[in-house]
């Protein structure tokens, strides 16, 4: 009897091992486990502003003015009456000249230096900023007075404009419009012989009445 009961405990033994290794033989492998989302950015970090640069009173050609960044006022920011670098922040690009005697005449222009004319100047005297000369039909002057317009078409788009002769050029005129707003600025336009417009200038007296320029 105790033979038959050790030999059933053994079968039994060797039938839970047998089923114990069919259950680990059936079961499928483990996968990895799939990456779960990334941590989220710190969301405390400060933002950083994209980087800014100063506005510029040019256009995209660098060489003339933006359109109605010249007025009776002066130059963009930069008004008659501003010394230099407030010109040259305005402008936005190299500007050339500088005076020949301490608080002389002179003019800076676009860098770098076009064969004149100059399409555009500035004029500073005593240090400050006193006119700008134009001289290319691409810049209108405040109120619509182009290079190639006639005497007469400045006279009707500019009522109660002042003509006087040429100091120089016979048969040529010059026409001094004043500020409508009450300043003492005052826009110039100077024909050729025939009564075209060949160049205009803005500024304050008495510069904007150099005919010379700073000569």
């Amino acid at each position: 009897m105790r033979k038959s009961m050790l030999l059933l405990a053994l079968v039994a033994a060797t039938v839970i091992a047998v089923a114990g290794c069919r259950d680990r033989a059936n079961t499928p492998p483990t996968q990895d486990a799939a990456p779960g989302p990334a941590a989220p950015a710190n969301t405390d970090a400060p933002i950083q502003p994209p980087p800014t640069t100063a506005p510029s009173s040019t256009s995209s050609s660098g060489m003339l003015p933006a359109a109605d960044t010249i007025a009776f006022a002066g130059f963009g920011p930069a008004a008659f009456g501003a010394d230099e670098e407030t010109v040259r922040m305005a402008w936005g690009k190299a500007l050339e000249g500088a005076p020949d005697e301490p608080d002389g005449c002179y003019v800076l222009l676009p860098a770098p230096r076009a064969e004149p004319p100059y399409p555009v100047g500035f004029m500073f005297e005593g240090g400050k900023f006193s006119r700008i000369d134009v001289r290319t039909d691409a810049i209108a002057a405040p109120g619509g007075g182009t290079l190639g317009m006639s005497a007469d078409d400045i006279v009707r788009l500019y009522p109660g404009a002042q003509t006087t002769p040429h100091k120089y050029v016979e048969g040529a005129r010059m026409l001094r419009v004043k500020d409508s707003a009450g300043s003492s600025s005052a826009l110039v336009f100077e024909t050729d012989a025939n009564g075209v417009v060949v160049a205009w200038r803005i500024g304050v007296p008495p510069q904007v009445d150099y005919v010379e320029g700073c000569g």
